[in-house]
């Protein structure tokens, strides 16, 4: 198994396919995307224009297994959501696209990698959100020694539900 990961600098249409494959996956859509009601569901359609727009203020990476492209991961530096405004602090997001790539640890190495590129910017904080019924996410984020900081109550909408999003930071050695 061989996992490897690319700062993505020129969107293609094969990348911009697989964003919106992931971005409309309803099996995805509740773990990345906060929603206020089942219209907050529907799809979403990403141009390459609009991941060029993302390029300017996230830094993103992609994630290869054995070649093939199976999911994301960026930052971006002191976005207006932070739960701290602590200058100087990265939000990251990571999406394992491709199912059959969860559950094989691929998250844990790329989320190690995104810190140390974190850390190559002199920057000393992340800051994360995690939905609360996303079990599996947490217990990876707890396991990398990220701790949580806060809860925002009625965040986002899942099976007929309004669910916090729990905040989570860590400060980097």
């Amino acid at each position: 198994m061989n996992t490897y990961f690319i700062k993505l600098t020129e969107p293609t249409p094969t990348i911009v396919k697989m964003f919106n494959q992931w971005e409309n996956d309803p099996n995805l859509v509740p773990l990345t995307r906060p929603t206020l009601n089942k219209a907050d569901l529907e799809q979403h359609v990403i141009t390459i224009d609009d991941l060029n727009q993302r390029l300017e203020h996230h830094h993103i990476y992609l994630i290869y297994l054995d070649d093939k492209l199976i999911g994301e991961m960026n930052y971006m530096v002191d976005p207006p959501h932070l739960y701290k405004k602590v200058p100087g602090t990265a939000w990251i997001g990571i999406t394992i696209g491709e199912p059959e790539a969860r559950g094989k640890g691929i998250g844990y190495m790329a989320i190690q990698f995104l810190e140390e590129q974190i850390m190559q910017q002199g920057l000393k904080r992340i800051e994360l959100g995690v939905f609360e019924f996303n079990l599996q996410a947490h217990k990876l984020y707890k396991k990398l020694g990220y701790q949580e900081i806060g809860w925002i109550q009625d965040f986002t909408f899942w099976q007929n539900i309004m669910w916090s999003d729990i905040r989570m930071e860590k400060v980097l050695g």
